[in-house]
């Protein structure tokens, strides 16, 4: 993987020079105007977060029943990745929002349990920097509670009226959408790839200085 990284990265910065010109290129929804494109960064920024939930979630249950330190350090990365792309939904979102509805927030089914679900990784990054001895494992529990959260989220809009668009819009976008749509997703799971990776091995350098501050100390 190291030796593909490089490269993978050439390839993701490439991609994410390319994919605002193909953004900007892609005609105007008809009501929406300009905020319309805002469509095509809310969205991936959502997949990318749960795609973090997701990593933080398996890993957090290997490390609560098997007890193995590789899989804590990808849970945190997880984690941290979850409530960076977390956040960037939650402010594009309400601009989206703001044309569309008219106001900058609703409480609805939807948008609740998405700000809830983020608010989950924001106190599992809590529990692990100030829950003291055994925090991990506590925060561990916490990242697989919240990755059980994520189906409400998506059916939250097929079961309870909400403002929000049900989840047949993907499926059903228009011509000229579809393709700027899925190279979004793609950029963005590409630069959740490449921080990933990039977190998983600072954790691992950190978890390598600390056993030589505890061997210094013996």
């Amino acid at each position: 993987m190291r030796k593909l990284f490089v490269p993978f990265l050439i390839l993701t910065a490439a991609v994410c020079a390319y994919v605002p010109i193909v953004i900007a290129e892609t005609p105007y929804e008809t009501s929406m105007k300009l905020v319309s494109k805002i469509f095509y960064f809310h969205v991936p920024s959502w997949w990318a977060m749960f795609s973090g939930v997701g990593v933080c979630g398996v890993a957090s249950a290997i490390y609560l029943f098997k007890g193995r330190p590789a899989a804590d350090r990808w849970a945190v990365s997880g984690a941290e990745l979850a409530v960076l792309f977390g956040l960037m939904g939650l402010v594009t979102g309400p601009l989206w929002g703001r044309k569309a509805w008219g106001v900058w927030w609703q409480w609805d089914a939807r948008l609740t349990i998405a700000l809830l679900l983020w608010l989950v990784f924001i106190a599992y990054l809590l529990v692990r920097k100030y829950g003291g001895t055994g925090s991990e494992k506590l925060a561990a529990a916490v990242g697989v509670f919240g990755t059980a959260v994520v189906p409400f989220v998506y059916e939250s809009v097929n079961i309870w009226r909400t403002v929000h668009p049900t989840t047949s819009v993907v499926p059903t976008l228009p011509g000229g959408m579809p393709r700027p749509f899925w190279l979004s997703v793609t950029t963005f799971m590409l630069l959740f790839i490449v921080l990933l990776n990039v977190r998983v091995n600072l954790a691992r350098r950190e978890a390598v200085l600390d056993e030589l501050y505890l061997a210094e100390e013996d």
